[in-house]
């Protein structure tokens, strides 16, 4: 296996922005970068130093100097080009939301599965330090058993209507919509966090001054199959066009204890008090840059360092060393239950929030 194996990269957005330095920074040389728009895909490619460009993956793939493939395009994309690469050969991260829906889910991890390449799904806040101290503590019982469970966030990104976000966000054929963007991110914390989804119960809808666009907002009321048998019952809502500052609660109630995060910190209240968990040191995540005034990077701070970990998955995988991750690895296996759940709260809310099972 060469020093810096190399890799390419579909997609030109994220994908330029976070998958590429992730990438490099887990050792891997990016050598193509494919997009639609061959012009906008060379101009993309030159200013993050990357060699090559392709309009079509196929053109990437003959390549015997790449080894793995990484997806950042819209959703309805994702099953052809994970399928693709892994038919292939190549390992594969495809983005989230996994897929369009469940069935294209099941088809793409069965692909790879047949293939037998590396799959991982991007769900890189598994790795985010207040995310993986919280699901540490959660698993270990800090709680006791967890029984009530709260996940609420007021976003100001669509609140108003001008604001440029790529046209494939507003659209449900393309897999657009809020439930998608953020939701499959919250639903596979939960999943990590406390257990399987049973059940939901749901509405989705715009809450900003647009028309015709898919959701902006949700609200799922969900029981799951908790971690010791109980059922945990609990509430995801969130919107993502709330004018003014970013709010909201995400906290678990168990038995034994009560657990909650603000900001960075994750706090824990039982019998001897209240007290903010230790990050420990497997948990701290690479350096990333500082927030940036660019509003095309007023994310990169929090995701690059979470997902340069990610890569360094697929880089153990691809060297064919055993990967030692410090939190449970995210595969097209739990890209396929994530879609199951988005498809559940889906068909919920078209129901008029009809609770609708799971599994």
């Amino acid at each position: 296996m060469a020093d810096r194996p190399g890799a390419v990269v579909v997609g030109t957005g994220f994908g330029c922005r976070v998958h590429v330095p992730a990438l490099r920074a887990a050792g891997f040389d990016v050598m193509g970068l494919v997009g639609t728009d061959a012009d906008r895909t060379a101009r993309r490619a030159e200013r993050s130093g990357v060699p090559h460009t392709f309009t079509d993956l196929a053109d990437a793939l003959v390549r015997d100097d790449v080894v793995a493939v990484t997806i950042a395009t819209p959703p309805h994309t994702h099953a052809a080009l994970a399928i693709a690469a892994a038919g292939a050969g190549r390992h594969v991260i495809c983005e989230k939301p996994f897929a369009l829906d469940a069935d294209d889910a099941r088809a793409m991890h069965a692909a790879a599965e047949t293939a037998g390449v590396t799959h991982l799904v991007g769900h890189e806040f598994r790795w985010a330090p207040e995310r993986a101290v919280a699901a540490r503590a959660l698993r270990a019982g800090a709680v006791g058993e967890p029984r009530f469970a709260t996940f609420v966030s007021y976003v100001p990104m669509l609140a108003d209507p001008e604001a440029k976000m790529p046209s494939w966000w507003f659209d449900e054929a393309a897999g657009g919509g809020w439930l998608g963007a953020s939701g499959s991110h919250v639903v596979d914390q939960i999943r990590t966090w406390l257990g399987e989804f049973v059940s939901v119960s749901a509405t989705v809808g715009v809450t900003s001054a647009r028309t015709g666009v898919a959701e902006d907002s949700f609200t799922v009321r969900f029981r799951l199959a908790g971690p010791a048998g109980q059922p945990v019952d609990g509430v995801l809502q969130q919107t993502a066009a709330a004018w003014g500052p970013y709010g909201g609660v995400t906290r678990v109630a168990g038995t034994d204890g009560s657990l909650w995060t603000e900001g960075d910190a994750v706090w824990l209240a039982d019998r001897d008090g209240e007290r903010v968990l230790a990050v420990p040191d497997d948990l701290v995540p690479p350096a990333a840059p500082g927030a940036s005034d660019d509003p095309r990077h007023r994310f990169t701070h929090l995701e690059l360092g979470p997902y340069t970990r990610l890569c360094e998955v697929l880089r153990a995988a691809v060297d064919g060393r055993p990967v030692e991750a410090a939190v449970p690895v995210p595969t097209f296996a739990d890209g396929v239950a994530c879609m199951e759940v988005l498809d559940a709260i889906r068909a919920s809310a078209v129901a008029g929030g009809a609770a609708v099972a799971i599994g």
